[in-house]
């Protein structure tokens, strides 16, 4: 039987002479990375774990006005993420576009405390979201780069990990500084631009890029045509799955606004984001490394279970420990899935085409995601926050079919 997984970790699975995966193995470029990711991170969610309570509490809109705006900047990163992608491809260098999407995105944090209403909101988000584009796919394609093949999926998931630990301390640090300062949204908002820069700083000094080992001899446009051919159709599976799970999976925005519905103070309402980071930072470099030994659909598979969990756990109370409990499941699924896919692109993609790879594979998601806030964002505006996580969970069991037939035909 063949299974879409890479021969590396076929064989893994088999238990045919492949070294464990640990992260001493890594290369320091994969830490670096990490620990980049982890500072913006905190910094990012220092605001986001509060921007929806300060938009519905102090700017008065509404949940579908939250769904736009979470959806709308999502998706304008994910789609910027083909060209900086593409780019980074075309000039065999991926160090100096992270380094703007990281500075731009560091850059946009005051405006978000000088905002007077919901337009400079988005805008904000909007130019947050976009440096995430400029970087982000750079950033993954670098980690294939640096990282031995048969480490991919410890690769991510190190780094996935890093990055999910600053989307705890960010909640913490806010929860903290709200308590603080008498739930002064503004005043935490310009701590938030600290960390940012000092992600910059860190990337600018602390990695090298390897140097004409990824550089192409012959510069040529990666999207078009001929180029596109060669990614082939397992990497065409990889964007439809990816795309897939991300409509199933809409913004987190929406666990915030669940713990406040059920009456928890508003500076606590972030904790939500805090127990599914810190479950997606514990789980992400495990389910990482299993992905170098054992079928990736199963695991993928596996993950979308943990997600209608979580979806029906969200449905049925916002008691806060029910939320907790759902989002700690949300945080699982996540670990199980997200450096995953981006393992199997790495996977699917021939190495001069990687870039190009992930900004494709997140237009795809981008998509999905702008599509899948804005209807839990009406969905809870005309039904309720119940029916909201029901229709999240019925995606996933489409999805999950889907996976299932797809394993099943191999």
């Amino acid at each position: 039987m063949q299974r879409e997984d890479d021969g590396h970790a076929d064989r893994a699975f088999m238990g045919v002479g492949i070294p464990s995966a640990t992260w001493r193995q890594l290369p320091a470029g994969v830490w670096v990375l990490g620990l980049v990711s982890m500072l913006m991170d905190i910094s990012s969610e220092m605001i986001h774990s509060l921007l929806p309570i300060f938009m519905v509490s102090s700017l008065g809109a509404s949940a579908l006005a939250v769904g736009l705006i979470e959806g709308v900047a999502e998706a304008t990163a994910l789609i910027v993420r083909v060209f900086s992608g593409a780019l980074s491809d075309y000039l065999g260098e991926r160090k100096r576009l992270a380094v703007l999407g990281y500075a731009m995105g560091a850059l946009s944090k005051p405006l978000f405390a000088t905002a007077p209403g919901i337009g400079m909101i988005l805008t904000a988000r909007v130019l947050d979201r976009i440096g995430k584009g400029i970087r982000a796919a750079p950033r993954d394609a670098l980690v294939a780069d640096i990282t031995p093949a048969h480490l991919r999926g410890a690769g991510f998931g190190l780094r996935q990990s890093l990055d999910t630990v600053g989307a705890f301390l960010g909640p913490l640090l806010a929860i903290a500084l709200m308590l603080l300062w008498a739930n002064d949204f503004r005043a935490v908002f310009w701590v938030a631009v600290v960390p940012g820069l000092m992600a910059v700083a860190l990337l600018v000094v602390g990695l090298r890029e390897p140097r004409g080992r990824f550089a192409p001899e012959v510069r040529v446009t990666p999207i078009r045509r001929e180029s596109l051919r060669r990614l082939g159709k397992s990497y065409g599976w990889v964007v439809g799955v990816g795309a897939v799970f991300t409509l199933a999976r809409f913004s987190e925005a929406f666990l915030v606004l669940r713990a406040l519905e059920g009456g928890t103070p508003i500076a606590f309402a972030p904790l939500v984001l805090v127990a599914m980071s810190l479950f997606y930072a514990l789980s992400a470099y495990p389910f990482g490394t299993l992905s170098d030994r054992m079928s990736r659909t199963k695991l993928l598979a596996l993950g979308l279970v943990v997600l209608i969990a979580a979806d029906l756990t969200l449905a049925l109370s916002s008691h806060w420990l029910v939320v907790l409990g759902g989002a700690a499941l949300w945080g699982i699924h996540m670990g199980m899935t997200q450096g995953l896919l981006a393992a199997m692109v790495a996977d699917a993609a021939p190495a001069d085409l990687r870039g190009t790879a992930y900004g494709l594979f997140n237009l795809a998601t981008g998509i999905a995601m702008l599509v899948a806030s804005t209807l839990a964002g009406l969905l809870w505006d005309r039904l309720g926050a119940p029916v909201t996580f029901c229709a999240g969970a019925f995606f996933c069991v489409i999805a999950l079919v889907g996976l299932l037939w797809k394993g099943a035909r191999q």
